[in-house]
């Protein structure tokens, strides 16, 4: 497992193919950092399928509303139409490439909308450059990342176990 600098500021997350370990980027985005943290403080994530994962491009999960599975929302076909219920938050664009292992928010068409949903680049994605806010990186794991059914929507997908952050593991 790869070296945690910053317990406050690492999250470990537990998907159904292994751990990932992601370093989050407050200096970033501090108020989409808060809300991931938030979430994982809740326990939100846990149970949250990968609803998209394209080949080449991304994994996508977080819809802690129609996403989570065993909670009282959780619908499949819905998943990804979701967030939590707490307000979307306002964009945080920042220079920071979306390269492979970037973490960063899932949104609708208006810049405004993220919530709790997230995903993770496979690979090097330029053109979200600027467009969407990056929160994270994937530090240990992107192996697992890698195995991630894909599909859209994905049929029988993985998803998060558990995530905390690395000071409360």
């Amino acid at each position: 497992m790869a070296e945690i600098k910053d317990p406050e500021n690492t999250i470990i997350m537990e998907t159904t193919k292994g751990r990932v370990v992601i370093e989050l980027r407050p200096d970033l985005a501090p108020n989409h950092v808060a809300r991931i943290k938030e979430l994982v403080a809740e326990g939100a994530y846990d149970g949250v399928v990968f609803h998209r994962v394209i080949e080449d491009f991304m994994a996508q999960t977080g819809d802690v509303k129609f996403g989570k599975q065993g909670g009282a929302d959780f619908n499949p076909a819905r998943a990804g139409m979701g967030g939590s219920d707490k307000p979307d938050l306002k964009a945080e664009f920042s220079s920071e490439n979306h390269v492979r292992g970037t973490c960063s928010m899932a949104r609708s068409q208006m810049p405004n909308s993220a919530n709790s949903q997230f995903f993770i680049c496979f690979t090097d994605a330029p053109w979200l450059n600027k467009q969407y806010s990056v929160w994270g990186k994937v530090v240990d794991g992107m192996d697992i990342i890698d195995t991630i059914k894909r599909g859209e929507p994905v049929k029988d997908p993985d998803s998060i176990v558990s995530m905390k952050l690395a000071s409360a593991a």
